[in-house]
């Protein structure tokens, strides 16, 4: 069982130290524990209440009558906010909850129902990026498990792998054109590298995938072989401003005259001085536009 500080559970669910400490006061909401110093901490258990307790308070529900309800019934009006597809963040705050439960059937409970309603590229872009991105943060801050986001993490990766191998048993090129998807070294999320690879598929273009951790070496030895007219990538994990910069300076001086699309948090937070082959990819909508200009 892992054990968070308060201000853990603020970064993760959003609700201010200051709050929390007034709501274990005056409701006693959850009981913290403490050290031989004593100062507070908390376990799994504690966080996944505040975080039930936030979907409930964000969408109206009085702190005065959640700190009424059992477990049970708090799970239960969870689980109906989950059904509204129309509210983002109670789907993103429930993922956490499976994550951090490492509840499998949960996770393809709320995943499933959003793709019922919203359709799957939809899912992705608005529930799941989101989703990845925060948990990313969280990771990076050291207020997460890495094993609860690895498995989270790969249930989503086993799901794309899946809608893959779906849309490539009816594949029929639309266009003579390959486009190359790859991951630089020391990156290995490659969710939004494999969303995007479909996007391309389900276009009609062919697609190299390469996967995670590729040197700019390597990468121009499969551009020489096979050939490119475009190449796709994502940065997610921390780098330095410079570090980014450079090493796309190094990919378009080793692989020139070929547009180079990318994605990711990093790409956004940072925000790189790019190259002018260069393109950041904001939307499967965008991505569709871009490449059928190739």
């Amino acid at each position: 069982m892992a054990f968070y500080s308060i201000k853990d559970l603020e970064k993760i669910s959003g609700i201010k130290a200051h709050t929390i400490r007034i709501w274990e006061r005056r409701y006693n909401l959850i009981e913290p524990q403490r050290t031989t110093t004593n100062i507070r901490f908390y376990n799994d258990d504690d966080l996944k209440r505040i975080l039930n307790v936030s979907i409930l308070n964000q969408n109206g529900y009085k702190i005065s009558k959640i700190a009424m309800m059992s477990e049970v019934q708090l799970r239960e009006r969870v689980i109906d906010l989950c059904l509204d597809t129309r509210n983002t963040d109670v789907q993103i705050e429930s993922l956490l909850v499976a994550m951090l439960e490492m509840d499998e059937n949960k996770f393809t409970n709320v995943l499933t129902n959003s793709i019922i309603k919203l359709g799957f590229e939809s899912t992705v872009e608005t529930i799941l990026f989101p989703f990845l991105d925060r948990i990313g943060i969280l990771w990076q801050a050291g207020t997460i498990n890495p094993a609860q986001e690895h498995f989270i993490s790969n249930l989503i990766r086993q799901k794309l792998i899946v809608a893959i191998d779906n849309e490539m048993q009816n594949f029929v090129p639309k266009a003579n054109k390959n486009i190359v998807f790859f991951l630089p070294e020391n990156e290995l999320h490659e969710i939004g590298l494999l969303f995007y690879s479909l996007i391309a598929r389900k276009e009609g273009y062919n697609v190299v995938y390469l996967g995670a951790s590729v040197p700019v070496e390597d990468l121009k030895v499969v551009v020489d072989v096979r050939g490119a007219d475009a190449l796709f990538t994502s940065f997610v994990s921390a780098r330095k401003k410079e570090e980014l910069e450079q090493l796309l300076i190094d990919i378009v001086e080793t692989i020139p005259n070929i547009p180079l699309y990318m994605m990711g948090l990093q790409v956004r937070e940072i925000q790189p001085a790019i190259p002018s082959s260069c393109q950041i990819i904001s939307s499967s909508k965008e991505f569709k536009e871009k490449i059928s200009q190739l």
